[in-house]
């Protein structure tokens, strides 16, 4: 491939092992961005490759793509974004996936509970129903995960 400051969809797609359609998707969403030539085609810098690689390990550790698209929103677009822009990013996600961790914890511990259990009873079961909790919110459909609250970082943390 030519080295150029600019790289077509195909060979972004290329590069990045993303499908172009996928790259599409990225960029209806805002998460990366081209310029069209006066051909009507995509240009993208190669910098989109390392906002493809954040994009792509972020989804990885269940990160939104709204939360990942306002990160990327936060970077610069007049150059290649530095070690230091991606470790501002990952540091505002740091609360949330220790979040997540404790949420997976508490899962894998329950699930083996429940299936030694066998009590198949959402008004029992530690796992669906800890502590009975669901009954303090009223009748209807209940959660397995508890619901999700803004943070003062805009990402979601677990609430009551």
């Amino acid at each position: 491939m030519p080295t150029t400051s600019e790289m077509t969809v195909g060979q972004l797609a290329t590069r990045s092992g993303v499908a172009v359609s996928t790259l599409h998707f990225y960029e209806a969403k805002g998460l990366i961005r081209s310029r069209r030539t006066a051909g009507n085609q995509r240009r993208f810098s190669r910098d989109t490759l390392r906002r493809i690689a954040f994009i792509r390990v972020s989804q990885r550790v269940g990160i939104p793509l709204k939360t990942i698209r306002d990160a990327l929103s936060a970077l610069p677009d007049e150059r290649t974004p530095t070690r230091e822009d991606w470790a501002r990013l990952s540091a505002l996600w740091q609360d949330e996936l220790d979040d997540r961790i404790r949420q997976l914890e508490r899962l894998r511990t329950g699930l083996t509970d429940c299936i030694a259990c066998g009590c198949l009873s959402l008004d029992r079961c530690a796992l669906a129903n800890p502590d009975d909790a669901a009954a303090a919110r009223g009748p209807g459909s209940r959660l397995m995960i508890p619901p999700r609250v803004p943070c003062s970082a805009g990402c979601e943390v677990e609430g009551e």
